[in-house]
């Protein structure tokens, strides 16, 4: 175990952006990191947590970490405390629309920017739980921010009327920007910033969570059980183990993926537009064609972003991909919904291509998108086409949802913000057209 001890400074202590910035830095160490204030104790990857602990001016906390790297995590929280939780010259309030709120939005938001002074992110956010769209831009009106998510609206018109209104900043609290107009927002003189990366794990384990739901039929098999029934007609499932795995997508989630397929005995393949060398080196997968993949796969786990035009990746998996894949394939898709054509996908489950398919985005599922419809008929839509197939799985995009990703998403979102505020570059975060 390291242990170092740390005085306290910043005259306001330890503030929600120094907090987030430790939490988000201690997610990354394999071992434990707890910061103790008297007989009060917190997990070094919990904002809330640290925040709990009202470490003032004056108070020494004792860090401790106890693990594999725990002598690389005290050397860098300790180069963490003392640097950016220094004192810094305040700036004005940032005001930003938040759009598309949802209660667990504000749990980390709120936190974050709740300080105002020397260090803090000198914002006040306003939260509207209705999505932008070009009927809602207008309430952006006197901001000089918007913070948006995947199912926000910013096509040409959404981003005039925020010029319009004054906006300057369009910070999305994710990792896609296929939503937002760019060559507008570049016109009209708005930057856009990007959560480049948010706890690729979270994607890559609900990746293998809803294919392993579909490939054991455990939907099914819960319901069975529930009512008694005890019989395993219906449920039958496939080996992963020594089984093909081909990851269409190579970066951090792609690769976490990999390395989760692995873990299960499998051969893995990738596919990419920019190959990594440094993962064939490592051992973790070998790099074929597009046609190579589909035609050799076992199972086939899409983390490619989603770049329209020709040459991208919209309708990665069309009809032909379809079917040059081996009959009773299994599909998993956490990235983009439009990587697959949703007919082309129909058509070939009702041919019976497919052993298993698990979905956490698709197209067509903008409108159903973190919205509860219990109480309505979804009649010949996309999805209820979809949920006709007993080896398919369905989830509303939840892959991102752990409270590691959330955390990381808000502290990179506001510091977006923060850089943005003082006018200090937005490094990879920025998104240009």
């Amino acid at each position: 175990m390291k242990e170092i001890s740390y005085v306290v400074e910043n005259q306001m202590g330890i503030h929600a952006r120094p907090a987030g910035l430790l939490a988000n830095l201690c997610v990354n160490f394999r071992s434990a990191v707890s910061i103790k204030l008297g007989d009060k104790t917190a997990a070094g990857n919990n904002v809330l947590q640290i925040l709990a602990l009202g470490a003032q001016k004056g108070d020494t906390l004792i860090v401790t970490a106890e693990g594999a790297d725990e002598e690389e995590a005290i050397v860098k929280v300790e180069e963490l405390l003392k640097g950016e939780f220094a004192e810094k010259a305040p700036t004005k309030i940032l005001k930003i629309a938040f759009f598309g709120t949802k209660d667990y939005d504000r749990t980390f938001f709120s936190e974050l920017v709740k300080d105002k002074g020397p260090g803090t992110y000198n914002s006040d956010i306003r939260y509207f739980t209705v999505r932008l769209t070009p009927e809602t831009a207008s309430l952006a009106k006197g901001y000089d921010a918007v913070c948006i998510f995947v199912n926000d609206e910013a096509p040409r018109s959404v981003v005039e009327e925020l010029a319009r209104g004054g906006v300057k900043l369009i910070l999305l609290r994710c990792a896609g920007f296929n939503n937002v107009d760019l060559q507008a927002a570049k016109e009209c003189n708005i930057k856009v910033a990007r959560v480049p990366a948010y706890s690729p794990y979270a994607v890559a384990e609900h990746a293998m969570a809803i294919i392993q739901e579909a490939n054991r039929r455990l939907g099914k098999a819960y319901n069975k059980v529930r009512d008694n029934n005890f019989a395993l007609s219906g449920l039958l499932g496939l080996d992963l183990h020594n089984k093909v795995c081909g990851v269409m997508g190579t970066g951090k989630i792609g690769q976490c993926f990999a390395r989760i397929a692995k873990g299960y005995g499998m051969t893995v393949i990738g596919w990419d537009a920019y190959p990594n060398q440094s993962l064939v080196d490592e051992g973790l997968l070998t790099y074929v064609s597009k046609d190579e993949l589909l035609e050799k796969a076992d199972l086939i786990s899409l983390h490619a972003p989603l770049i329209m035009g020709e040459g991208g990746t919209y309708h990665l998996i069309d009809s032909e991909a379809i079917s040059k894949m081996k009959n009773n394939v299994m599909l998993v898709n956490t990235a983009r919904g439009p990587l697959i054509d949703a007919e082309a996908l129909i058509a070939g489950l009702r041919a019976d291509k497919f052993h298993a398919v698990a979905l956490d985005v698709y197209e067509g599922e903008d409108e159903n998108v973190y919205t509860d419809r219990s109480d309505e008929a979804l009649h010949s839509s996309i999805t209820a086409r979809l949920q006709m197939f007993p080896n398919l799985v369905l989830t509303s995009h939840q892959a991102f949802f752990t409270r590691e990703a959330l955390q990381a998403i808000a502290v990179v979102t506001m510091e977006n913000a923060r850089n943005f505020n003082e006018g200090n570059d937005l490094g990879f975060a920025e998104v240009k057209a």
